[in-house]
């Protein structure tokens, strides 16, 4: 049986194409616009928009603008005068089309250029090796995400928005090994990278340690991690150190960590010994000491492990106490739970140690999206976090500050840029008692969380902390006492 032979035409797929609706070439502009862009011949993986040949924003699904409650162009953030819109459509099997147009920027009032970015230079300076609460994932390369980054015409960038009077806030991350292949703050060259695509030097970094390491018999303990903390003051930074009362590898079963044996007194010799050590250091530091405790996911949750009610406050306070005995005030004490939007976890308030033991309050949270290791479903900022904010804030401690322990947003599901944007500017206005945040800048167990994995999320972060409300790495000298709010 022959086979039938499709016309040329008939085969012949129709071509992508782009065009700006609005604005139109050589318009005057002010104020927030709204730009369109008209997508005819076939579906786009993603439309990017790009000012003066930089990316500002990636949209995936129609309609294809920028602008709007989400993603405002707001024109007062650049000189008046000429500026150059292009629209890029990004098809199938590498197809590309673009539209180019000219605008003025005519916006009432006195202007200047927009301040230029810092350079950013930093030694890396020598420190020891990691000890991970967690023994890391293998990791995959850098740059991943449901799509791949364009290749930006240069690096992306946005001019920062017009200042508003909000109260400052202290930011930073968790930095794994995918910019250098190392991790922060052992390697502080990670630390300048991603100070490099954020623009802007960071004020927190993260890092977590365990008691021991069980790696191999017999168990070892972490000792008081002096190098790195001194990598990341030096640098101008104040360290947060994520503490574990568990060993490595990890798992939710530790018989020998059941919260009975931190409160019977098993590692006081360990622990005083940490204490001693962090009192000799003498400088400040975020201690966030076993996080996530609402969770059912870390030994030291109350509903695992052999665990009973009412222990984690009980061996939180009998850390706490020790500390205290031997004068270690320059601990900053941080109790972070899991954000909780659907109300499914353990009562905050059973778990809340009391304020004489609490100096800040904290959240973690992720928007795990599409992304098929843990299809969780795409989540707003606000869905995730403004039940258990308003419940830490309004009833448990609403005299204390927060801080996020860990944040991030998968690619998959809807636009990582725009997620960005509206969490960093969410947060000083509607959020006012989160006062510092980390963003969990690595590769874990198949997550796409660092800010680096679109050149589209990457432009939104660095928009997103420009400004004073975000504060730089001015604190090397930071007086040794319990970390207050900035401001």
């Amino acid at each position: 049986m022959g086979h039938s032979t499709a016309s040329s035409a008939n085969r012949a797929k129709p071509k992508l194409t782009i065009a700006t609706s609005a604005p139109v070439s050589g318009q005057r502009v002010s104020g927030a616009v709204t730009w369109r862009g008209k997508v005819a011949g076939a579906t786009p993986r993603r439309v990017d928009f790009a000012i003066d040949g930089k990316v500002a924003w990636s949209q995936k699904t129609a309609p294809y603008l920028y602008g709007g409650a989400m993603n405002a162009l707001d024109t007062a953030s650049l000189v008046n005068g000429p500026h150059s819109l292009s629209a890029t459509a990004y098809g199938p099997k590498g197809a590309k089309a673009r539209a180019k147009i000219t605008v003025v920027v005519a916006n009432p009032g006195p202007q200047s250029a927009p301040p230029v970015s810092p350079a950013l230079a930093s030694q890396a300076l020598p420190g020891g090796a990691p000890g991970l609460t967690q023994a890391p994932a293998p990791e995959p390369s850098p740059g991943i995400g449901t799509e791949p980054a364009p290749a930006p015409e240069s690096e992306p960038t946005l001019a920062p928005a017009p200042e508003q009077t909000h109260l400052p806030i202290y930011w930073g991350a968790t930095i794994g090994s995918q910019l250098t292949g190392s991790q922060a703050p052992w390697d502080m060259t990670a630390v300048t990278k991603f100070e490099e695509l954020a623009q802007k030097p960071l004020s927190l970094v993260q890092f977590f340690q365990p008691f021991e390491n069980c790696a191999s018999t017999p168990c070892s303990s972490y000792a008081f991690p002096k190098t790195p903390l001194e990598n990341i003051r030096k640098h101008g930074a104040i360290p947060v150190l994520s503490w574990a009362s568990e060993s490595t590898p990890a798992s939710v079963s530790q018989p020998a960590f059941q919260l009975a044996d931190v409160i019977s007194g098993r590692y006081d010799s360990y622990i005083r010994g940490f204490a001693d050590a962090a009192k000799e250091w003498g400088h400040p530091f975020f201690l966030r000491f076993d996080w996530e405790m609402n969770g059912s996911w870390f030994p030291w949750s109350e509903s695992v492990n052999g665990n009973r009610p009412g222990e984690y406050v009980t061996a939180w306070r009998h850390v706490h106490d020790i500390f205290t005995s031997v004068g270690a005030t320059n601990v900053t004490w941080s109790w972070c739970p899991d954000v909780d939007p659907a109300h499914s976890m353990q009562s905050l308030e059973s778990l809340y140690p009391g304020d004489a033991y609490v100096d800040w309050t904290g959240l973690d949270g992720y928007n795990w999206g599409t992304n098929p290791t843990k299809p969780a479903g795409w989540r707003t900022f606000d869905q995730l976090y403004s039940s258990t904010y308003r419940e830490v804030t309004g009833t448990i401690a609403p005299s204390k500050p927060m801080l996020i322990g860990e944040i991030g947003s998968s690619e998959d599901g809807g636009s990582k840029a725009a997620w960005i944007s509206d969490a960093l500017e969410r947060i000083p206005t509607a959020y006012p008692k989160i006062r510092a945040l980390l963003w969990f800048d690595k590769l874990d167990g198949g997550m796409d969380w660092p800010i680096e994995t679109s050149g589209a999320a990457t432009a939104a972060f660095a928009a997103g902390v420009q400004g004073s409300t975000y504060l730089g790495n001015s604190f090397a000298g930071l007086s040794a006492a319990a970390i207050a709010p900035s401001g």
